[in-house]
């Protein structure tokens, strides 16, 4: 099985060079870099990637065009402050060896010591076992034919993942694999944890109410 990982970026010129340099190590695959108008050198810096495109900002648009160029049989997409470990790609290939599989994401370590980020974790994970919803940051895999078929990201500004892990959910298994995704902490580190965690439980329940993604969008700023 071929997989592309697709990397979205904006702003990341310090992490995209050695993110491309340690998924590379990671075993084979093809790297797509798809950028949304980074103005610090992130273009330069991804030339080590089998693909960069230039798209519309947006982390839906830029997955979705990634998608759209990759050659793989399923498609892994990584955000730029996430990193795989040695057998990622191997637990992605036995996971998707079971024809009732049709995605999946990797439980996380975030990358930062204390006993909140460990309670993260674990919330993280839970939240996968019991409702299918993974998240961006837990590196999410599926197959190229379930991705093409419920027509890829939303694209919306807020919620992609959120909303194409519902979608692929009714198509077959979701399942949660190891070895963990390494997660940087900075977006928790510059909201708080708690204030973090009680945004994003926040911006769920209004979703759930019927408010517009793109309406929320305003209220997660950008972190880099």
């Amino acid at each position: 099985m071929s997989i592309s990982v697709i990397i979205p970026t904006l702003n990341e010129a310090e992490r995209i060079g050695p993110l491309i340099a340690a998924t590379r190590d990671s075993g084979e695959c093809e790297i797509v870099v798809v950028d949304g108008g980074s103005d610090d050198g992130t273009l330069e810096q991804a030339a080590g990637a089998d693909v960069v495109l230039i798209t519309q900002r947006g982390r839906a648009v830029q997955q979705n065009a990634g998608a759209a160029a990759a050659r793989g049989d399923a498609l892994l997409f990584l955000h730029a402050d996430c990193r795989l470990q040695a057998g990622a790609f191997e637990a992605v290939e036995a996971a998707l060896k079971d024809e009732r599989v049709v995605a999946g994401c990797f439980r996380q370590r975030i990358d930062a010591a204390g006993w909140r980020y460990r309670l993260l974790e674990r919330g993280n994970a839970l939240r996968v076992k019991l409702w299918k919803w993974a998240y961006g940051d837990q590196g999410i895999f599926v197959r190229r034919d379930a991705f093409e078929d419920v027509g890829g990201f939303p694209e919306l500004k807020l919620m992609e993942d959120l909303y194409l892990m519902k979608r692929l959910k009714k198509r077959g298994r979701i399942v949660q694999v190891s070895p963990p995704l390494l997660v940087s902490p900075r977006r928790w580190q510059q909201a708080g944890v708690v204030r973090q965690t009680l945004r994003n439980w926040v911006l769920l329940g209004l979703a759930g109410c019927g408010v517009s993604p793109d309406r929320l969008a305003r209220f997660y700023p950008n972190v880099r």
